[in-house]
């Protein structure tokens, strides 16, 4: 199969692999060509996140504004993606990945040099329309270069965004944080590498699907009736819906939680964000994989249930266990995503970039949601009140016990 180098000079073919391997197996060079991109597109995407503290204290925000800001990123994604994700099903975009990185260049340039609170806003929304076309379409493209096996595919491909998202905040803490907010600015020259990357993803997805030919069944691979596959989408939001909330809870008040309850600096608090999303960034390698080994289900399940005893306990403990603890519960809430995602495809075959859009739509818009609701709670009382209730989300994790298990579906068919 090609080298990932094949990437980065002149040699790339963009043509479908030639050899049968490539054609039948899973295309690696494609694979981390989008785990780099997704990188990228998430540390700029974190660099929002990143800046909150300072944007805080010179503008004069509310916590409530903070979490306006995330929910104008978030809500923008999550009302696109299944739109773009449905209209992509039928009418592939083969360029439209490198046109979202544009978006995100733009955004960025912008929260550059956004002086007031609009400003903020435009820029949060503007990276939040690149989100919502990536997301959806580099899913699909990862699926057809998994070769079958889709969740260590969809893993690959989520970590780099989990690693980006980790080290977002590292770079806020080092830069940022020393030059001040027009610094942010040199993070498009990222946007602007990924674009130039994903424009020869897109010939390469362009000249898989014409070699490939339109796909040449959607029907479901399980014997479940409409109503069967309806309740197991619906748990699936469920479970999504809890996990992203809690997982909003650290990493859009994370950094002001330890400063206010153990008086950290702000760029030891970024440090302390950094190595929880790292944790996430290494659960998410975890959970694609193992679900394609012991099935999906079993992976959901433990995932998102197996987080609560540290979850509740997060609220009452010291600054080195809060620290620990929240490496645990990133290392194992996040294993559950792709894992989800990939359930939802085989849910329903031939609308990859629909479920793709649907799920990373639906991560975005519960979080921007939750991030308001939270950000007007600590507001009226405080950051640790957030906390101790968020403790009791993962307990959603007991719908996992009602989804149907395909593999003994696909059997019994």
């Amino acid at each position: 199969m090609p080298p990932l180098s094949a990437l980065e000079n002149n040699s790339l073919s963009v043509t479908a692999p030639s050899s049968p391997r490539d054609q039948n197996g899973t295309v690696f060079s494609v694979l981390f060509a989008l785990c780099g991109c997704h990188m990228l597109n998430d540390m700029n995407q974190s660099m929002l996140v990143a800046i909150y503290p300072t944007v805080k204290e010179n503008m004069g925000l509310s916590f409530t504004q903070i979490g306006g800001i995330t929910l104008g990123f978030q809500a923008t994604a999550s009302l696109l993606q299944p739109m773009i994700g449905l209209f992509t099903d039928k009418k592939p975009l083969y360029r439209s990945l490198a046109v979202a990185m544009l978006f995100t260049l733009c955004g960025l340039l912008l929260l550059s040099t956004a002086s007031t609170y609009p400003l903020l806003l435009m820029s949060a929304m503007l990276i939040g329309c690149g989100s919502a076309v990536f997301h959806p379409e580099s899913s699909r493209v990862a699926r057809l270069a998994s070769g079958g096996r889709h969740g260590l595919a969809q893993s690959l491909f989520q970590v780099g965004g989990n690693f980006g998202s980790a080290i977002g905040p590292l770079l806020a803490a080092f830069i940022v944080a020393a030059n001040g907010q027009g610094s942010i600015a040199w993070f498009a020259l990222g946007a602007l590498l990924a674009s130039i990357i994903l424009w020869r993803i897109g010939a390469w997805y362009r000249d898989h699907v014409i070699k490939s030919g339109p796909s040449k069944s959607s029907s479901p691979g399980h014997r479940l009736s409409r109503r069967q596959t309806g309740i197991a989408l619906a748990i699936l939001v469920c479970l999504v819906f809890s996990k992203n909330v809690y997982l909003v809870s650290i990493s859009s008040f994370y950094t002001f939680y330890l400063i206010e309850t153990f008086h950290l600096a702000v760029r030891d608090a970024q440090i302390c964000l950094f190595i929880f999303l790292g944790a996430v960034a290494a659960g998410t390698v975890l959970g694609g994989p193992v679900g394609d080994k012991i099935g999906r289900k079993h992976v959901i399940w433990i995932s998102i249930l197996g987080v609560v005893p540290f979850t509740v306990t997060l609220p009452y403990v010291g600054l080195y266990a809060t620290v620990a603890l929240s490496v645990l519960i990133g290392l194992i809430l996040a294993s559950a995503f792709s894992a989800i995602v990939v359930f939802g495809q085989e849910l329903v075959p031939g609308r990859v970039g629909l479920i793709a859009g649907l799920f990373f739509g639906l991560a975005f818009g519960v979080a921007g949601v939750g991030a308001a609701l939270l950000g007007i709670l600590a507001d009226y009382t405080s950051i640790g009140t957030v906390y101790r209730l968020c403790g009791f989300l993962p307990l959603f994790g007991l719908l996992a016990g009602f989804l149907p298990d395909l593999r003994t579906v696909k059997a019994d068919g």
